[in-house]
Order: C-alpha cells, then sequence, then structure tokens
C-alpha cells in the first residue's frame, strides 16, 4: 500500500511467510491469506504484494496468458504486485532449509536464469510509472566461497543480470532492481563487506557503459533484522551505502532476537532451535573488539557459559515487529527509531517489507491469532511509529 505519495513509498508485507512452492499453493495463499491482510489494513485502497516466488511457480508463470489472468485478478482484487523475493530457489516451508536457501548461489547459470525469469514476470506485473524490485541471496553461503575465481563467477553471472534488466527497461520502459540481501554467515555479512565486492568485484573492471548499467540496476535489500545482528547502527549503514553510491533495492522490515548476558536468557532462546531454518547468532563482548559468532542458536547455546564477558547476543529469527519483549528476551525492533524511517523515507527506498517468515516455527506464545492477524498487527505497529508525516496515503 502507498503510505506516502511524495516521493512515494510502497509498503507490504512478504509472502514467503505462507507455505507453498507451487504457482496454486502462492495463488491459494494470495486468495486466503493476503486479501484478509489488505481488508484490515488498506480496505478499499489499492494494496501492494510481495510476491515470493521459488523457481517452479516462476516456471508456471512463465506463460504470457497466466501472467495476463494474475494481472486481471490483480485489478478485480485492488491489488498490485512490485516486488518480488528471489532468494529461496527451492523448498522454504516444511522441510529442512537452513544453508539450502542460498543454493543454488550466483555463481551458477541456474540462479542467474532464475532471477531473470522473475524479471519477466514482474515487468508484465508491474504497475505503469513504478519501478519493481527484487531480493536474492548476498552472492553465497560464506563457507562456500573458497577462491578469488568464485568470486569472479559471481560477479559475472551478476552483470549478466544486470545488463538483462537494462535490455527489460529499454524495451519496455520498467525499471527493475535487483537487491543483494547481506546476511550473517553469507559471502556478504556487512555493510563493509558489500561496498568492497561493488568496488572491487562488480565495477572496477568493468566499462563506463555496464557500470552505469550495474549501478541503476542492482543495489541493496537492505534487511534490518541482518543489519542489526552484525550490531551495525541502521542509519549510519545506510549513509555507507549512500557514499558509495550504491542503491538501496528495498528495505526489508524484520527484528531480530536479543538476550542479554545471563543464563535464564540462554535458556529462553532454547525453543527457538528449530530445524527447518537458519539462526545465525552474533554476541557483543566487553572485552574483545570483534563479534563472536556461531553459524547455528544450538552451537551457541552450547558455547556460552564459557563466555563469561558477552554484554549481548544477536539471534537471526525473525520476531514479529510488536514482539518487542519476550519474557527475558527482547527484539531489535526497537532499532528502528524515528531517525530510521525518516532517513529511508527521503524517496531513496520506495520499496518497504514487511519480512517475518517464520510464524510457522514461532514459539506457541508468539503466534497472535492467525498468520493474517499477526501480519496486520505488524502493519499497525509500524503505522504507530511512522514519523507523522507517514500514514497511508489516498
Amino acid at each position: 500500500m502507498i503510505v506516502q505519495n511524495d516521493p512515494s513509498v510502497h509498503l507490504t508485507y512478504c509472502l514467503n511467510i505462507h507455505r507453498g512452492e507451487t504457482w496454486s499453493e502462492n495463488f491459494t495463499a494470495i486468495c486466503e491469506h493476503a486479501t484478509a491482510v489488505r481488508d484490515r489494513v488498506s480496505v478499499g485502497k489499492p494494496f501492494g504484494l510481495g510476491l515470493r516466488l521459488s523457481n517452479a511457480a516462476a516456471r508456471e508463470l512463465a506463460s504470457a496468458k497466466a501472467r495476463e489472468e494474475l494481472k486481471q485478478f490483480f485489478s478485480e482484487q485492488n491489488l498490485y504486485a512490485f516486488t518480488i523475493n528471489g532468494f529461496p530457489f527451492g523448498q522454504f516451508h516444511d522441510a529442512r532449509v537452513k544453508e539450502n536457501v542460498y543454493a543454488p548461489d550466483w555463481r551458477t547459470t541456474e540462479r542467474r536464469d532464475y532471477t531473470k525469469l522473475l524479471a519477466d514476470i514482474l515487468t508484465d506485473l508491474l504497475p505503469d510509472g513504478m519501478s519493481g524490485s527484487i531480493s536474492t541471496v548476498p552472492g553465497s553461503f560464506k563457507p562456500w566461497i573458497k577462491t578469488a575465481a568464485d568470486v569472479r563467477a559471481m560477479a559475472q553471472m551478476l552483470t549478466e543480470c544486470a545488463i538483462y534488466f537494462a535490455q527489460i527497461e529499454s524495451r519496455t520502459g520498467k525499471e527493475l532492481h535487483l537487491g543483494l540481501e547481506p546476511e550473517p554467515a553469507c559471502f556478504l555479512e556487512t555493510t563493509d563487506e558489500a561496498i568492497q565486492f561493488f568496488n572491487d568485484a562488480l565495477l572496477r573492471d568493468a566499462g563506463k557503459k555496464t557500470r552505469e548499467i550495474i549501478r541503476r540496476h542492482i543495489g541493496i535489500c537492505f534487511d534490518t533484522c541482518h543489519v542489526a545482528i552484525q550490531f551495525e547502527d541502521l542509519v549510519e549503514s545506510l549513509r555507507k551505502f549512500e557514499n558509495a553510491g550504491i542503491r538501496i533495492s528495498k528495505i526489508q522490515l524484520s527484528a531480530a532476537l536479543r538476550a542479554r548476558a545471563n543464563a535464564e536468557s540462554w535458556r529462553a532462546l532454547e525453543p527457538f532451535c528449530e530445524p527447518v531454518y537458519l539462526h545465525q547468532t552474533k554476541a557483543r563482548s566487553r572485552s574483545a573488539s570483534s563479534l563472536l559468532s556461531w553459524i547455528d542458536l544450538p552451537e551457541a547455546l552450547r558455547e556460552p557459559p564459557a563466555h563469561h564477558d558477552i554484554e549481548e547476543a544477536r539471534v537471526h529469527f525473525h520476531v514479529p515487529l510488536f514482539c518487542e519483549k519476550y519474557g527475558v528476551l527482547e527484539s531489535t525492533a526497537s532499532l528502528l527509531t524515528r531517525d530510521f524511517f525518516a532517513k529511508i523515507s527521503d524517496g531513496r527506498a520506495p520499496h518497504w517489507e514487511i519480512e517475518t517468515y517464520t510464524f510457522d516455527v514461532l514459539p506457541p506464545e508468539l503466534r497472535v491469532g492467525d498468520v493474517a492477524e499477526s501480519i496486520a498487527r505488524e502493519f499497525e505497529w509500524l503505522t504507530r511509529i511512522f514519523p507523522n508525516n507517514l500514514r497511508q496515503s489516498t
């Protein structure tokens, strides 16, 4: 939905919260859940969608006829699509996902071709006069990248994708941009790593025209949960990207778990050890200058008693934005301040997406009503903390 007109800002939620790997399952989720959210938060007004399409679902939408039928449905239901989560290529629910979510990575033609197909789909669905965003894996899972050749391969596939997006714009007038989404334990984890990759791998050896294409069509999907886990300041991270000339393709509004350094907090984290998703964990100590890191939460919980100087741990477990406290645990939602929203409302990041895909694996106490009710409460929480000028526009 439009939450600001001048400059325009569109807010949605990511449909990866809903089960479904096929397009028919995705479409059912739109009909049953997305429209229910719409009726709670945007009744009578256009409601934007943050699609999640696996490779299998995208192939089902490969035909122009299928997309034309979908556009007609959107028109009838007062819906529009402006962004796609192209991060999970394969299954994302009801099975072990963990590090498999990064495969195939950006070294592969499979990831490139999947993303190009998403671009074709979004081009057809995107309303005129609006740019479209696609978020994607941050290169790869960090342990998989061993050589400079791996980095060059990622840069090559991304450059080919940017050129494809430029060709789409030349042909249709529709501007698409791809957002690499830095995440703990990935090839691109931190703000500085992402900037270095752009400068050294993507841009340094490219010709002038190709550099312009890359800057226009490749940027960052700025996930506030991921940035917070790195103990980075959200506003300062945005400033760094801005100073480096790197586009913010999409803002994902999400919150991580925070735990203080005591045995009660460590015990409270145990229900969040679940077998589907990877829950990377970072901790800040009082004495060390670098962060302590664990690939997954169970590993972290086995070690903290030996780290007596830990000040705070943050866990990659997306919790609903309205859950600022959960017993002795807290969330990083408190970092989504008015200063942060003032920074992102200047028009440079016009796509905002609530992203809390973990509903089905949350401890029961954090599942408020059904999924549509929980999502609606996240919209309402955001509305309360927006600066005064950010309210749903007519």
